[in-house]
This record gives structure tokens, C-alpha cells and sequence, in this order.
């Protein structure tokens, strides 16, 4: 049994018992149809190359960070096609995501290191979920480092418990979702170019929080996929690649 299947239950059990205060969340019917993860897959697998051959890659090293619980391995269809694209794109090189700990920005501040070694210029952050909230962090963490973060599904506005998902964050991670274990700032844009992948299909966090208002980011895009199709679905892979575009200097 995997070491988060207990969280899990843990999680719908809590949702059972009726859930927590007032907070809107997103309909159970949406959060259900992220079963559709496999399929989705399987049409990025098939298309591969169709959809690197609509991203126009310019050579920017990129970083792409994982969702709770999810490992690169779950960005890699992503990062080979961005990398058959022209783009450098990297693994996060952590493992599984379990969650912040006091030293998440400084992992990642080395990870970033290690890339810059081979060009010395800046590294665009593409964060999944809870991995675009460390990807809007560390740009705060060390600006001059970054070159731009895209965030998908990540809930950085509005209350941190208007999701499916927070119940689930504070059992791994061990921290209250609003009270994480580093200086976190989630509303306020970092001073580098922001694009905010959002879905009404999400079915996880709600819409409006993966948006964020005018002034929390850049650009705003629209994308029509589930949470988990953000990093799978070849509708997520391609808003990527826009939202890259809208960065190119």
C-alpha cells in the first residue's frame, strides 16, 4: 500500500462526515471526472509529436515542479515534449511531493543552481498544484534567478480551503494549509512575468482561486482539462507552450 493511502482515506472520510465550514469547493461531479487521467495520457502519448510541433521552444531552461503527492515521473510526457519542442526543461529532482518543509525554497534554490551551471541565465518555473505555489515562492525567494512562472491548477488565490485537496496537504504535509513551514505570500504576485493556468472543469481547486484576480499575475489562460489533465492532457501541454509564448522577451 502506498505511504499516503491512509491520508487518502483519511480525506474522504472527512469528506463524508459533510466537510469543513461553509467554503465553496468544486462539485463532486467535476472532481470525478479526473478519472479520465489515463485516457488523457494516452492521447498525449499518441499525439506527441503533433504537439511539440505546435510549441515554438526558444532554448529557455524551464523547471518543472510536481503536484502533492505526484513525482517528476508524472511531468515527464510534459517535459519530453517541451524538451522536442526547443526548450531545456528539467525534473525537480526532490521526489514525490510531500508537501513544504522549512527548506522546500532551498532545495529548489539548488536544483536551480545546478541548471544555471550550463547557462548562466534565468529558469522559468512551470508548477503544477501545489508546486506552482513553491514555483510564485521561490520567485520572491530569488528574483534574479527566475525568468518567468507558469502556474496550473494552483490555488493561490482566494481561501486556501476551497479545494479538494487541503484536508489531504495537512495530513502528508503535516502543517496547516494556511500556516506552511516558510515565509508564504500566496496572493502576491512575484516580480517576474506570471502566466495562471485555470479550468472550470478542474474539479479540485476552484476556478476562480487558479485564475486570481487582476494585479496576483500577468495572464490568465483558460485551459479545457481536469486538475490531473494539467500536467497529462494535451490541452494542459499546449496552454503551456501559450503561456510560455507570452513570456518570450
Amino acid at each position: 500500500m502506498p505511504p499516503y493511502a491512509d491520508a487518502i482515506a483519511s480525506f474522504w472520510k472527512g469528506r463524508l462526515a459533510g466537510g469543513s465550514g461553509a467554503v465553496e469547493r468544486p462539485a463532486i461531479s467535476h472532481l470525478l471526472r479526473n478519472a479520465s487521467m489515463p485516457l488523457d495520457l494516452g492521447r498525449t502519448r499518441t499525439q506527441a509529436a503533433s504537439l511539440a510541433a505546435q510549441i515554438r521552444g526558444d532554448g529557455r531552461q524551464l523547471l518543472l515542479l510536481p503536484g502533492l503527492l505526484a513525482s517528476e515521473h508524472r511531468m515527464e510526457p510534459m517535459r519530453a515534449i517541451l524538451e522536442a519542442a526547443g526548450y531545456r526543461a528539467h525534473g525537480w529532482g526532490m521526489g514525490r511531493n510531500f508537501g513544504p518543509r522549512a527548506d522546500t525554497l532551498e532545495q529548489i534554490d539548488r536544483r536551480v543552481d545546478e541548471i544555471r551551471r550550463s547557462s548562466g541565465g534565468a529558469v522559468t518555473l512551470i508548477g503544477w498544484s501545489l508546486g506552482g505555489l513553491f514555483a510564485r515562492e521561490y520567485a520572491k525567494f530569488a528574483r534574479a534567478k527566475v525568468g518567468g512562472v507558469v502556474t496550473m491548477g494552483t490555488p493561490f488565490s482566494g481561501d486556501p480551503r476551497a479545494n479538494h485537496a487541503w484536508r489531504i496537504y495537512q495530513l502528508v504535509s503535516g502543517f496547516p494549509v494556511d500556516r506552511p513551514p516558510f515565509t508564504c505570500r500566496r496572493e502576491e504576485k512575484p516580480s517576474v512575468p506570471t502566466a495562471a493556468l485555470w479550468s472550470r472543469r478542474d474539479g479540485v481547486i476552484m476556478p476562480d482561486c487558479a485564475r486570481g484576480r487582476s494585479g496576483e499575475r500577468d495572464h490568465a489562460i483558460e485551459v479545457d482539462c481536469t486538475h490531473m489533465g494539467f500536467a497529462v492532457a494535451p490541452e494542459g501541454i499546449l496552454a503551456v507552450g501559450h503561456a510560455l509564448e507570452t513570456m518570450r522577451g
